[in-house]
């Protein structure tokens, strides 16, 4: 079985656009053709070997269903390391929309019309980044700024995660 990456474990192109559906009939065929009970009478490597793949394909299945863990995958497969930990730059802009958004979220605590409409923002928020993130990574193959794009969308998503804490 081949796959220098997820996406040549799977037979799909290594982009961010991604058909769910192709994946997941892509994810279907290898873990049928690797699951460890097709093993069960192989010698214990030959076991070993299929648990192995198993999990690979598992793992691969895990990161490329997910838009952007798949983005901050691509990123990294282009040599874009994203400093999760120590970059905290942000684009001017977005830094000012977070503010508006922390503002946001405190008033949610109290307000059901604040939570609807923070919580319509970020799904929007999160629909932009995707849009965005074809042109980075597909179209222009600018894995840098893809990379600051992938940590914009991680503070939406913990954003997102602190709203749901505090919904009814």
């Amino acid at each position: 079985m081949a796959g220098d990456n997820h996406f040549s474990l799977f037979g799909l192109p290594a982009r961010f656009a991604l058909d769910d559906a192709a994946l997941e009939a892509a994810w279907r065929d290898v873990a049928a053709r690797v699951h460890p009970d097709r093993f069960a009478t192989a010698s214990a490597v030959e076991r070993r070997v299929a648990m192995q793949w198993a999990a690979r394909a598992n793992e691969a299945y895990r990161v490329l269903r997910d838009p952007m863990q798949r983005a901050r995958y691509l990123c990294e497969q282009a040599g874009v390391d994203l400093q999760t930990e120590s970059n905290t730059s942000m684009d001017g802009a977005f830094l000012m929309q977070q503010m508006e958004w922390r503002e946001l979220l405190d008033d949610a605590r109290q307000d059901a019309q604040a939570r609807e409409r923070l919580d319509a923002e970020l799904q929007a928020a999160r629909q932009a980044m995707r849009q965005q993130l074809v042109g980075l990574i597909d179209e222009r193959q600018d894995h840098v700024a893809a990379a600051r794009k992938v940590r914009e969308w991680m503070f939406i998503e913990k954003l997102a995660q602190e709203l749901a804490a505090i919904q009814p």
